[in-house]
């Protein structure tokens, strides 16, 4: 029996490696948690599986996919073209032809996009220089040769003019009514920027560049500047594209897995903007709340419900927002688990979530679709193309929502999971956020979600009871 568990333990082994394989560390960085998924055989989706859920005309069974992504997610040598179904980018129903179609239109549509970002007042370049300019405290940009450079990846867009840079001399609130700065030039005869819009936009993108190259940076993916620079690149067009939500840090860690999955730069853009579709209400900021604190909110009646001893606990020591949660929520477990076993959860989550009702409004709402979608009735609602999380919803009649996504389940269950802990050991908030924090490599994805979906059950049986 013993050698029998050696080699059963070997074999897991083996798969973790093969797993690890594709996500490959720096090795110089030793201190990264390690991946505890590998693909299981009968319950992750294989690549046979996956094909063979296609029928001739490429008609996709997604009922047969999320039954085996919820029970062991998806390998990783078919996570990009399984993400693009788990987020919406494809209806299930399309055919190979519709697709090939549509994925053509999206490249064009992204490279236009593309394009007028970087036409942005004849100013901002593609940010591929040697070079990086820095933003002093007066707001003034400095050509600086000791940034955070990468290869030939820059953190600042560069001008199009005689000269390589435009430093912005004064701070926004020293721009007058007409949007016009006090000069042209600056002492040395640079060039200045003369528009409120582009000093913002420049502004912008350095956060983006900043925000780009601590991004991932343990994975050898990003040691080529070229996918650094995909990385860029579809962050600002995103804040392009959507000027309402714009960039906020946080973005960079739900686009990178799509950069890593996806070979093509138009089709990881789509990927992630179907994400923030789900996401950017967490995003929305204004000046006396950001959009996440809804979920926030969310979390405290939930905890309150199912564990009253501990939310009275945690609002004794001031914790009674829940912000310590702040960053689970804002880029979905990302810190507290290795780059594979975050891309695990999160397909685990979309699975279990998944609503072909959401997904036809996406159809609805965008133009690039074949027109026939948008007068088409809603097609088979047999439960098994519903995700189990939505199922439960659904029997509670709470479709049709992402208010509390299973996200906040399972920020749920961990505090459960750490509830004694929180109670014998947190004096103070910072106790709670240490505690919290001891979870980076040791957070089971696998079990975080049976438990959110345990949680998420008991917690809807209770509050109907209580009404």
């Amino acid at each position: 029996m013993s050698v029998l568990r050696k080699l059963l333990n070997l074999n897991r082994e083996d798969m973790r490696t093969k797993t690890d394989s594709f996500y490959q560390v720096r090795p110089d960085c030793d201190d990264v948690p390690k991946t505890r998924f590998s693909p299981k055989a009968g319950k992750t989706l294989s690549e046979r599986r996956w094909r063979s859920a296609f029928s001739e005309e490429g008609y996709l069974d997604i009922a047969k996919v999320l039954s085996r992504v919820q029970r062991g997610g998806v390998h990783p040598s078919i996570r990009g073209e399984v993400w693009e179904f788990l987020l919406g980018c494809f209806d299930p129903k399309s055919s190979f032809t519709e697709r090939s179609s549509l994925r053509k239109q999206r490249r064009e549509q992204y490279a236009k996009l593309k394009a007028d970002c970087h036409a942005m007042d004849s100013s901002v370049g593609s940010g591929v220089v040697i070079t990086t300019p820095r933003i002093n405290q007066d707001g003034s940009l400095v050509q600086n040769s000791e940034g955070l450079t990468t290869g030939n990846i820059n953190h600042m867009p560069y001008a199009h003019t005689d000269n390589p840079y435009q430093p912005v001399k004064q701070s926004l609130d020293q721009v007058d009514d007409n949007h016009k700065l006090d000069s042209n030039h600056d002492d040395s005869g640079n060039i200045m920027c003369t528009n409120k819009d582009t000093i913002q936009w420049i502004l912008l993108l350095h956060q983006i560049g900043l925000d780009v190259v601590r991004t991932d940076r343990t994975l050898k993916f990003y040691e080529n500047s070229e996918n650094l620079a995909k990385l860029w690149d579809i962050l600002a067009v995103y804040a392009w594209m959507d000027k309402d939500i714009g960039y906020c840090q946080g973005m960079s860690d739900l686009c990178s897995p799509m950069v890593v999955l996806q070979t093509n730069e138009a089709d990881a853009f789509w990927c992630f903007e179907h994400l923030m579709r789900r996401m950017r209400g967490n995003f929305r900021c204004t000046d006396n709340s950001v959009g996440v604190q809804r979920q926030l909110q969310s979390l405290a009646s939930i905890t309150q419900v199912l564990d009253p001893k501990l939310h009275r606990h945690l609002e004794t020591l001031g914790g009674g927002s829940y912000i310590f949660a702040f960053r689970m929520l804002m880029v979905l477990f990302r810190r507290e688990l290795s780059f594979g076993d975050a891309l695990f959860l999160w397909e685990m989550m979309w699975a279990l979530e998944y609503d072909p009702e959401i997904i036809a409004s996406y159809r609805e709402a965008d133009s690039s679709y074949p027109n026939r979608y948008s007068k088409e009735k809603r097609r088979d609602k047999s439960k098994s193309q519903w995700g189990k999380y939505e199922r439960q919803r659904i029997e509670n009649g709470l479709q049709g929502s992402l208010e509390t996504p299973i996200a906040v389940f399972l920020a749920a269950s961990v505090l459960k999971a750490k509830s004694s802990k929180l109670l014998r050991e947190a004096q103070g908030i910072d106790d709670v956020v240490k505690i919290l924090n001891d979870l980076t490599g040791n957070l089971d994805a696998k079990k975080a979600c049976t438990g959110a979906l345990r949680l998420h059950k008991k917690y809807l049986r209770k509050a109907k009871n209580n009404n």
